[in-house]
């Protein structure tokens, strides 16, 4: 069954460290999304990266500020 592609923000890393720590961040406030392989439309220092609703982002992206993660970038797409 295939799924139905839809808009998500995605949130790319320079290290799976960042991309662990924001798992581990966001899995304690209850923060919805979860970590995806990089999509083939972006690349990406570590090959991974967060998918959450993209109603979401500013309150992950200001999250991941304060806990002072670095991202490597923040993109809105249909996946």
């Amino acid at each position: 069954m295939l799924r139905r592609k839809k808009p998500r923000v995605v949130i790319t890393f320079h290290t799976t460290t960042a991309a662990m720590q924001t798992e581990g961040l966001f899995r304690k406030l209850e923060q919805p999304g979860r970590l995806i392989p990089v999509p083939r439309e972006i690349t990406a220092g570590c090959g991974l990266a967060w998918s959450a609703p993209p109603d979401h982002k500013k309150t992950l992206v200001e999250l991941l500020a304060q806990e002072k993660i670095a991202i490597e970038d923040v993109y809105e797409l249909v996946i």
